[in-house]
């Protein structure tokens, strides 16, 4: 008769400790890296030009117009990530943003459209305008770039044709709200803006419970999630950012009317490249054409619909920056591709493909949209501007190539 024993548990077996919390902030900056760096950076030149300008930088109203100055930056900056996520590039949206301005031109001031059926308009002029180039890019294979070059030319030469190469306005009040409006104040007088900060409680709220969410999540699934201190301290700032950035809006007039578009934008699109399935197929395609079309991908779908949902947000700048100006003219959106392009690099996007985030543009646009205004400040002439908005730019893309070179030792 034979007993059997149970064996001694391999030590190698039994559960590891968690880690320190140290390990765990080095994993999370090194896993994030360039979205972290482009934070530390932003918050570096918000204090440098704070002071520079002797506190002019964040002055209520300097931070209300900064918003309304970069919203259609910021727009472009957002499809422009999601294009180069894909592998590709877009050198057209600032043509299509004039021609865009110049069709709303017409349709508002010519033929007195109402405002809104011509908004709706032209968000369909520009799903036609990516539908058009992304058919060339995803189903007949030619380069984005020359698609995007070509469509350049056509769209300016369509803008100076429709405008006759003259101005027109004024756009109908409504619209102009789209770029220089705010929400109405509603409730009791108080020496604040009230919705803004109901809004404010509510984006609070979210960020909370998004935080709340995401480390009962790591707990389900035996992750190390951050230490109690150090997510309690994260929440902290959190919550304090927020709350102070609201106090400063709601101080002013509140929140301006792009800034409800552009967050409306980033969550949606944020949701949509973080959860969906589209979304997931748009970084593999970006990060490995070959092995995502092996796997299923429909790449030229994808291409297609990357391309017109650019269309769709370059159309919806094109009327947020032709309602700031109050006018349809043949010089909008020079350079604006190059604007978008910068933004989308410093924010995170890698040359390669298949890497960056939504929020990571916004960062990005951020960045160059506070260089700007707080060079504007301090009097810093434009030539001096724009070597210094290269530096960075130089400085984004050389620390993706480093940071690639360091990881693939």
């Amino acid at each position: 008769m034979t007993t059997t024993t149970t064996p001694p548990r391999d030590s190698a077996a039994a559960p590891s400790p968690s880690r320190s919390a140290r390990e765990l902030l080095l994993e999370s900056a090194r896993a994030n890296m360039r979205q972290y760096g482009m934070l530390v950076a932003l918050a570096f030149i918000v204090v440098l030009f704070q002071i520079w300008t002797d506190g002019t930088l964040l002055l209520p109203n300097n931070v209300s117009n900064l918003i309304q100055q970069n919203g259609y930056i910021l727009i472009l900056a957002i499809g422009m990530m999601i294009v180069i996520i894909a592998g590709h590039i877009d050198l057209s949206v600032g043509s299509l943003v004039a021609f865009v301005g110049a069709m709303a031109a017409v349709m508002m001031v010519k033929h007195d459209m109402p405002w809104v059926l011509a908004l709706v308009l032209c968000l369909l002029i520009g799903a036609v305008a990516g539908a058009w180039q992304g058919f060339f890019i995803a189903y007949l294979g030619i380069p984005s770039f020359i698609v995007t070059l070509a469509g350049m030319l056509a769209f300016r030469g369509l803008t100076q044709i429709v405008l006759e190469g003259q101005s027109l306005a004024p756009f109908p009040d409504g619209f102009q709200n789209l770029a220089k409006g705010f929400i109405p104040e509603m409730g009791p007088y108080t020496q604040y803006h009230n919705p803004t900060l109901v809004l404010g409680l509510a984006a609070v709220v979210l960020l909370l419970l998004r935080e709340w969410r995401g480390r009962k999540r790591q707990s389900a699934y035996d992750l190390d999630p951050l230490p109690t201190g150090l997510w309690v301290a994260k929440c902290v700032a959190l919550t304090a950012a927020v709350t102070a950035f609201t106090l400063t809006l709601a101080s002013f007039h509140g929140v301006p009317v792009v800034m409800l578009v552009m967050c409306g934008l980033l969550i949606l699109l944020g949701y949509v490249m973080r959860n969906a399935v589209v979304g997931r197929h748009v970084y593999a395609l970006g990060g490995n054409k070959a092995a995502a079309k092996l796997s299923g991908v429909k790449d030229q779908r994808v291409t297609f619909l990357v391309f017109v949902n650019m269309g769709v947000l370059a159309a919806l700048a094109g009327c947020v920056y032709a309602a700031r100006l109050n006018a349809g003219t043949p010089q909008a959106g020079l350079n604006f591709e190059l604007e978008a392009i910068a933004a989308a690099f410093i924010g995170g996007a890698s040359m390669s493909g298949g890497v960056g985030t939504v929020m990571g543009a916004v960062i990005g646009g951020l960045v160059l949209g506070v260089l700007n205004n707080g060079m504007s400040l301090v009097g810093i002439g434009t030539d001096y501007q724009q070597v210094i908005k290269g530096l960075v730019l130089l400085a984004a893309v050389g620390f993706d190539v480093w940071n690639k070179r360091k990881i693939g030792r």
